[in-house]
């Protein structure tokens, strides 16, 4: 059984296995500064960082200082700047996704964009492709609390930014050195913890505490990634009562996966007949074997073979295929021999 948050909204899923669900509700809510997955997807699609590359640079201006004071005053988490400063595009996303600096998402915004209101209707236009159909972006750092979304649309984002290499690098990061404001932390004090590997937090009064959480389990001799969102946690500090209702949900969901056998071997999953009346069935010749959980539907496709006029014990009569995490197949075998109709049969059967 999962550990779901007792309050706000979360989902949770395995890669590339299947949906555990959701709870709490399916209304769009404030997501704080997780909506910088989007800003640093967005630019990392245009300008992709390959492994050791900084990327493009920006100069911070005198302009750009003033904005960041003005941000502090009014209590947005920042990164300190100082005008003649150049950030890589590297250590730009390193600012984005670990301190969750909303003057960098601006920053980030104008440079992929030209302005703000471009940059939004471009992350707008991304979450419709990728069906986060509950979701409006209004800010490119998430402080506006207009834009919102819901656990399932965060996690289909999370989903897809976890398999841009350099994304997924930087969230699994404990703290990054920068230019001026020095070594700075990820605010995802998860990370490097019991296989948590990301992804991003948020919270403010309006949002709450939330976090899109990444864990990488191994079941079976296999490495899989747990993801999933929590939004909406407020028993306690914001950002800590996030991580600890993703701890508790990410070790459930962990916990509840297993290898089982799907099929057994010997399993009839096909009967023929001959023309003349003679049956046979065929068997699995192998154990299907699958990472999953009590509950879980995972799709069954049998491939057969063409009609023949005759078969063997033990010919191949069709293909069965698990369509989960490792696809593994089997043979399904003729049971007993059903050769051609007699002699006899067909002169009686000629019209």
């Amino acid at each position: 059984m999962l550990a779901w948050p007792r309050e706000g909204q979360a989902a949770v899923e395995v890669e590339g296995v299947g949906s555990f669900g959701t709870a709490g509700g399916h209304a769009p809510v404030p997501i704080a500064s997780v909506a910088k997955v989007m800003t640093a997807y967005l630019t990392l699609r245009e300008h992709p960082l390959a492994p050791g590359k900084k990327g493009f640079a920006m100069t911070i201006t005198r302009k750009d200082v003033e904005e960041e004071e003005q941000r502090v005053a009014l209590d947005e988490s920042t990164l300190p700047v100082r005008a003649g400063e150049r950030l890589t595009e590297r250590q730009a996303l390193e600012a984005l996704l670990l301190p969750s600096a909303n003057n960098i998402a601006a920053l980030l915004a104008v440079h992929d964009a030209g302005g703000l209101g471009a940059f939004v209707s471009r992350m707008n236009s991304t979450a419709r492709k990728l069906g986060m159909t509950a979701t409006t972006y209004s800010d490119p750092s998430g402080f506006n609390a207009k834009t919102v979304s819901i656990a399932t649309d965060q996690l289909k984002l999370a989903e897809v930014a976890m398999r841009v290499p350099a994304f997924a690098a930087i969230v699994d990061r404990p703290s990054a050195k920068l230019p001026v404001a020095g070594r700075v932390p990820n605010y995802n004090g998860l990370v490097g913890t019991d296989g948590f590997v990301g992804v991003k937090t948020g919270s403010d009064g309006a949002a709450g505490g939330c976090l899109a959480f990444a864990k990488r389990v191994n079941v079976g001799g296999r490495w899989l990634k747990v993801l999933g969102v929590v939004l909406g946690q407020r028993r306690g500090a914001l950002v800590e009562a996030a991580l600890e209702s993703a701890q508790r949900l990410g070790h459930s969901a962990a916990a509840a996966l297993r290898m089982e056998t799907v099929l057994p071997a010997g399993t009839t999953v096909l009967s023929a007949s001959s023309a003349d009346g003679r049956h046979t069935v065929a068997v699995t010749t192998h154990s299907l074997r699958e990472i999953g959980w009590g509950g879980l539907v995972l799709p069954v496709q049998m491939v057969a073979r063409p009609a023949m006029t005759g078969l063997q014990t033990g010919e191949r009569m069709a293909t069965v295929a698990i369509r989960g995490n490792s696809a593994v197949k089997s043979n399904a075998v003729a049971m007993r021999s059903v050769g051609a109709p007699s002699l006899g049969w067909r002169l009686l059967h000629l019209f």
